[in-house]
């Protein structure tokens, strides 16, 4: 069984283009790239070129020798025994990091052979694209694909259910679909969203199973700091990667410097932060004391929370057992609704609203999860984890700022009255929808 991807459509457009540069895309280990750019291959190409640089180290010397287009070309076609036709073969270049001549190559495909589809991929591209080695900068176009989202899984787990969805009106959702939506989102939420663990759970139904595929990723994760990234910087990765579940457990408003290690400041942690977050591992969300267009001018390069990129990747490093899903305890409302903010990220990041931010006043007495940007200007996002929707803080950026509508998601059923639209959180995948009506 496999989940349909909703960036393919935006791979078609990539091809079609007139303007076409050799294609970048960037996202986490495992999160799918291979198996999404392989299958654009078979979909719109006649045939596929595929190098992986990690496994096939000869395949190296094509690029040492020469990085003219079409000697490249020539020694392609020779190795894979394919026809390379332009336009009509996909030329895949996988973990090209592992070689930053072909990386380097790529700005020749776009200035000399641009009639020659390549997309590149690799698990650790943007640490590399910082580092500035070779990087073809202006020579590219870029996508990222991110851990599936909620509706992605849907679509596979109960595709009668998902279509359902997309045709539902702004209004409340019967009761017997919502409560199948609860329970689809509780796997989801204690899964998470990478494709071989929910691969594994679809094919066997087996919980347990995923749960110990998601434990080998989460260890692949961590085996990158050592292999990957400098000496010097390891054992800061290690303190900043466990230390996030620590930092949600506690009432700080932003990420502390000095809760990772006693004492330390910012200067002495940012480029392993820097490198987790070009590893697409963690997201940050920057704060926004007072919400204008664009938000990216406004928000705070100083003060922020950082994320993990899936929720499932979450619950493992904070060692919640799977036993909150099978024993039926408020997944919702634990850990303090962390894995609720978490899926809520992921959600809204899927559907391409960037930046995201977050809001909270001078005083810290009031802050709302998340800042978005609507066609009608700054809309807030408030997290409700479980069916209680008070929200003292809502309220006073209501009062101080009139947004042209504010979002409030959680288990409750979907409508929308007084300027404000509830959204149940299954439903969440939806909103750009919603808001276009």
């Amino acid at each position: 069984m496999k989940i349909e991807r909703k960036l393919m459509p935006k791979l078609v457009e990539w091809k079609q283009s007139a303007r076409r540069k050799p294609l970048i895309l960037q996202g986490m280990r495992q999160c799918g790239k291979t198996w999404l750019l392989r299958e654009f291959g078979r979909e719109s190409f006649d045939n596929t070129v595929y190098l992986n640089f990690e496994q096939e180290n000869g395949v190296r010397e094509f690029f040492a020798e020469s990085l003219k287009p079409h000697q490249i070309l020539q020694h392609l076609a020779v190795y894979s025994g394919e026809s390379i036709q332009p336009n009509e073969t996909l030329i895949i270049f996988d973990e090209i990091q592992e070689c930053p001549a072909a990386l380097t190559s790529l700005k020749y495909f776009c200035e000399e052979a641009p009639e020659y589809a390549v997309a590149a991929a690799g698990s650790l591209l943007g640490v590399m694209m910082h580092s500035g080695k070779g990087f073809p900068v202006g020579k590219t176009d870029f996508l990222e694909l991110g851990p599936c989202s909620f509706d992605e899984y849907l679509a596979a787990a109960d595709p009668a259910l998902a279509n359902y969805l997309t045709t539902i009106p702004l209004q409340p959702v019967l009761a017997p679909y919502l409560q199948k939506l609860e329970l689809q989102l509780r796997e989801y939420m204690t899964l998470g969203g990478l494709p071989g663990v929910l691969n594994t759970f679809l094919e066997t139904q087996d919980l347990s199973a995923a749960d110990a595929e998601l434990e080998k990723l989460l260890l692949s994760y961590e085996a990158d700091f050592g292999k990957h990234a400098s000496a010097r910087d390891v054992p800061k990765l290690f303190l900043l990667w466990h230390s996030i579940p620590e930092q949600f457990s506690k009432e700080n408003r932003h990420f502390i410097y000095g809760e990772v290690r006693q004492g330390a400041r910012a200067k002495d942690l940012e480029d392993a932060l820097q490198w987790l977050i070009q590893a697409h591992l963690i997201r940050m969300v920057s704060l926004v004391e007072t919400p204008e267009m664009p938000l990216e001018a406004v928000r705070s390069r100083k003060i922020f929370k950082l994320y993990p990129t899936d929720v499932g990747i979450l619950r493992k490093l904070a060692k919640l057992p799977l036993s909150i899903l099978l024993q039926g305890v408020d997944l919702f409302d634990s850990f303090k609704g962390k894995l609720a903010e978490t899926y809520v990220l992921e959600q809204l990041l899927a559907q391409r609203f960037d930046p995201v931010c977050y809001w909270a006043n001078s005083r810290g007495t009031a802050e709302v999860d998340f800042l978005i940007q609507g066609d009608s200007g700054i809309l807030p996002v408030e997290v409700k984890s479980g069916l209680n929707l008070k929200s003292k803080s809502l309220k006073v950026y209501r009062s101080l700022y009139s947004p042209p509508l504010s979002v409030r998601t959680s288990l409750q059923n979907l409508r929308q009255d007084d300027g404000l639209l509830n959204i149940p959180l299954p439903l969440l995948g939806h909103l750009s929808r919603f808001l276009q009506r």
